[in-house]
C-alpha cells in the first residue's frame, strides 16, 4: 500500500499543470511586467514632468526649488531675463548650424560606407564610433587643445564646430541604419533609364533615405542643444542656454527656466508627430 501510495503521488507530481494554472502564472507574469514597465516610465518622465509643474509655480525668492502656488505669470512673461533668452537663441542658432553641417558630412559618409567598397572603410568605421564611446570631458580637453594649437579664440566658432564633430558619428551611425535596407537596383534602374547619377540621387536615393535623414536630424538637434560638458570646454566666454541654467544654479533660477525648457519639449513633440503623420501618410499614399 505504501509502495502504491508513493506511485501514485509520484505521478500526479509529474502531471502538466492545467490550462488554469499556466493561465494564472502567465497572468501574474504579465502584471509584474507591466509594473517594472509602469515604474522604469514614472522614473523616467518624473523629472520632465517636475519641469512642466514648475514652469507654474510662484517661488518666493531667487530660487525655483519649493512649490508655492499656481499662476500663469511666468507663460505669460517667457523672455522676463534677456541674457536667458540671448542663450537660448544663441543655443538654437549653434544646434541649427552645426545639424546642417553634420547632416550633410553624416549622411555622405553613411552612404559611401554602405554602397562602396574601398580600402580603410573599416578603418574610418571605427573611428566614427569613437566620438560616441570617449568620454565627454576627454573629447571636449582635446578639442579645446587642438583650437589653442590653431590659435583660434574659443567661442561661436569653436563651439560649432565641436559640436559638428561628435554629430556627424550620430548622424551616420543613424542613416546607415536606414541605408543599409536600401534597394541599390533602383538606382541600376534609374542609371540605365539614363539619369546621370546627380539626378538619380536626388530623385531615387534621397527620397528613400528621407525618413532616416530626418531622424538624425532631430537626434542630432536635440544633442546639439543639450550638450554642456564638451560646450563648457571651447566656449570662452560664449553662453549657451545649458551653461546658464548652470551658472543660475549658483546665483538664481528663475521659473522662466523651466517655461522656455517646456516650450522645447512641447516643440520637438510636434515636430516628432508631424512626422509621424507624414510618414504614416506617405507608406498609405
Amino acid at each position: 500500500m505504501t509502495t502504491q501510495a508513493g506511485a501514485a503521488m509520484a505521478s500526479a507530481a509529474q502531471q502538466p499543470p492545467t490550462p488554469k494554472k499556466v493561465r494564472a502564472r502567465r497572468n501574474w507574469g504579465d502584471l509584474l511586467l507591466r509594473i517594472v514597465a509602469g515604474l522604469v516610465l514614472l522614473y523616467l518622465f518624473l523629472p520632465i514632468f517636475v519641469i512642466i509643474l514648475f514652469s507654474f509655480n510662484k517661488p518666493v525668492g531667487k530660487f525655483n526649488y519649493t512649490w508655492q502656488g499656481f499662476t500663469l505669470e511666468n507663460w505669460a512673461d517667457p523672455f522676463k531675463y534677456p541674457a536667458l533668452t540671448e542663450a537660448l537663441k544663441l543655443s538654437l542658432n549653434v544646434a541649427a548650424v552645426s545639424t546642417a553641417a553634420a547632416l550633410v558630412l553624416g549622411t555622405l559618409v553613411a552612404i559611401a560606407l554602405v554602397r562602396q567598397r574601398w580600402r580603410g572603410r573599416r578603418a574610418v568605421d571605427t573611428f566614427l564610433i569613437l566620438p560616441l564611446t570617449a568620454p565627454e570631458v576627454v573629447m571636449g580637453a582635446a578639442l579645446l587643445t587642438l583650437f589653442l594649437d590653431l590659435g583660434w579664440a574659443a567661442g561661436y566658432t569653436t563651439i560649432v564646430l565641436a559640436h559638428i564633430a561628435f554629430e556627424v558619428s550620430f548622424i551616420a551611425m543613424t542613416v546607415r541604419a536606414r541605408v543599409r535596407g536600401f534597394d541599390w537596383t533602383l538606382e541600376d534602374a534609374s542609371l540605365d533609364l539614363g539619369a546621370s547619377p546627380a539626378r538619380t540621387f536626388f530623385k531615387v536615393t534621397l527620397p528613400l533615405i528621407v525618413p532616416g535623414i530626418v531622424a538624425a536630424a532631430m537626434l542630432s538637434f536635440a544633442l546639439s542643444l543639450d550638450d554642456f560638458i564638451i560646450t563648457y570646454f571651447v566656449s570662452g566666454s560664449t553662453v549657451t542656454y545649458p551653461l546658464y541654467v548652470n551658472a543660475a544654479v549658483k546665483a538664481a533660477v528663475p521659473p522662466q527656466i523651466n517655461v522656455l525648457a517646456t516650450a522645447i519639449l512641447v516643440a520637438s513633440l510636434v515636430l516628432l508627430a508631424i512626422g509621424t503623420l507624414w510618414r504614416r501618410k506617405r507608406f498609405q499614399s
